[in-house]
């Protein structure tokens, strides 16, 4: 029998664990009150900058002609401006400079090709790339940016090489916004794009100083998180007045690797994932709510988000890193989602639609693999192996120890029943019953903070079918 003195302990130490989750329930709101402000400067500067009416206008011309029209509102543009020929005619070693200049090209594009850039057209040597063309997201506005820092590294390299400066002068301009996106049916440059943002980025880029790179006030709003900023004036942009550019001078110092200013860091790739998993989530939130069956009353994207927010909360509870807990909302994500293919076997739909969907986002096999091991954790029943599977597991049935435990133990009484997987209602409560007693949370959190409750739930079933025995006799 507890003691007052153990109960004491107890509600001490469940309101140290109270203190440590709201802790980093007040640093998560933070950060994502940082992305939300981000994001409204980013709309208020579209609203000031762009022109909707032209591209409304734009987009009528271009579907009369039969054209496959997209409008996207946050595509990221570089554009590279290559200068220096006007010295070419005074050289002696032309042949020499002109390899120079392949090798320039060379190492662009193999930097395009490694961040997914889409190239739009070349004029010259001029060139346009495109992030969030093929997919849109929060991070093409990183992403282009540290593409163009990764150029202007490499190019750099290849200068410190030459036993003479090279003539080549690389100026970089990156600007965000809305364009119209239509295909050619052309495979060696497949989009083409149109919009006043273009001549913006063109501007950009001719204003930058050689060897330098412009970003525009959009793009500063969504990057200046991850990168070092300084104010480089001001641009002109029609019928708008004067705005606002950046340069870049390379990572903001905790987030690149020591010695070298333009490589990412873990910080800066845990940084970057958690923004990226904004984009994960809405994706499939958006594939669930689009196909889930409609009788699906508790695996539905209410529960998803449920097991998302208690693998995190368990999961700083518990001291896990921020990478184990990205991953842990990652597969929490998708532990559900193989329902829109077949409900018996929905771990293992949910496992594929996972390898499916995570290699856009750059996942590698071994983060695939855990993902895929924590999907299949919560296959009934669960028999964790390690931390972060007993994260998952009690996440998935924390409502045992809730008090809506008996409202939403019913929805699933009753998308069962329509399945015909389950009998009677009094079948359904000796089993809830018999599963519930013998159930165990792992962690020591959830044991804390559900144990308790759920004992309250095995009284409440055995009274409920002790009513029903009742009601039966008679």
């Amino acid at each position: 029998m507890p003691t007052i003195s153990h109960y004491i302990q107890r509600i001490q130490e469940l309101a140290k664990r109270n203190q440590e989750l709201n802790n980093r329930l007040t640093d998560l709101m933070g950060q994502y009150s940082i992305i939300k402000e981000q994001n409204k400067k980013y709309n208020q500067l579209l609203d000031r900058y762009s022109e909707p009416g032209l591209l409304k206008a734009q987009e009528k011309s271009f579907k009369k002609r039969g054209k496959r029209v997209e409008r996207l509102n946050t595509v990221s543009l570089l554009y590279i401006s290559i200068r220096g020929f006007e010295e070419l005619p005074q050289m002696s070693n032309q042949s020499e400079l002109i390899d120079i200049l392949d090798e320039i090209n060379v190492l662009i594009k193999e930097v395009a090709d490694k961040f997914s850039l889409t190239k739009i057209k070349s004029f010259g040597d001029n060139i346009i790339y495109a992030a969030g063309l093929n997919r849109e997201n929060r991070t093409n506005p990183i992403d282009i940016t540290l593409a163009a820092c990764h150029m202007k590294a490499e190019i750099q390299k290849l200068y410190e090489r030459q036993a003479h400066k090279p003539i080549w002068k690389v100026k970089m301009g990156i600007h965000t916004g809305p364009i119209l996106a239509f295909d050619e049916k052309r495979a060696y440059s497949p989009y083409s794009i149109s919009g006043e943002n273009i001549n913006i980025v063109c501007r950009l880029g001719e204003s930058c100083p050689a060897g330098k790179i412009n970003i525009s006030e959009m793009t500063y709003e969504l990057v200046k998180e991850f990168f070092n900023l300084t104010p480089a004036g001001t641009i002109p942009v029609k019928f708008k007045g004067p705005m606002k550019i950046y340069q870049v001078n390379g990572l903001q110092e905790k987030l690149h690797q020591k010695d070298n200013i333009f490589a990412s860091n873990k910080m800066f790739d845990l940084r970057y994932r958690q923004i990226q998993f904004m984009d994960i989530q809405e994706e499939v939130l958006n594939l669930l709510e689009k196909n889930l069956p409609n009788n699906l009353y508790y695996h539905n994207i209410k529960h998803t988000i449920d097991v998302i927010t208690e693998v995190e909360l368990i999961g700083w509870a518990e001291g896990l890193k921020e990478e184990e807990i990205l991953i842990l909302k990652t597969a929490a994500l998708f532990h559900d989602a193989g329902h829109i293919v077949d409900y018996r076997t929905h771990e293992y739909q949910s496992v594929l639609l996972a390898r499916q969907i995570l290699p856009r986002y750059n996942f590698s096999k071994s983060q695939l693999d855990v993902v895929e091991r924590l999907i299949l954790a919560t296959k009934f029943p669960p028999t964790p192996k390690d931390k972060l599977e007993e994260v998952i597991c009690d996440s998935d049935l924390d409502y045992l120890g809730r008090a809506d435990f008996i409202p939403v133990s019913n929805n699933l009484y009753k998308e069962l029943k329509e399945r015909q997987m389950i009998g009677s209602w009094n079948e359904w409560l000796q089993m809830q019953l018999d599963f519930i007693m013998q159930h165990q949370y792992y962690t020591q959190t959830a044991k804390k903070l559900r144990e308790v409750n759920k004992q309250q739930q095995i009284e409440r079933l055995r009274l409920l079918l002790k009513n029903e025995v009742v009601k039966t006799n008679y």
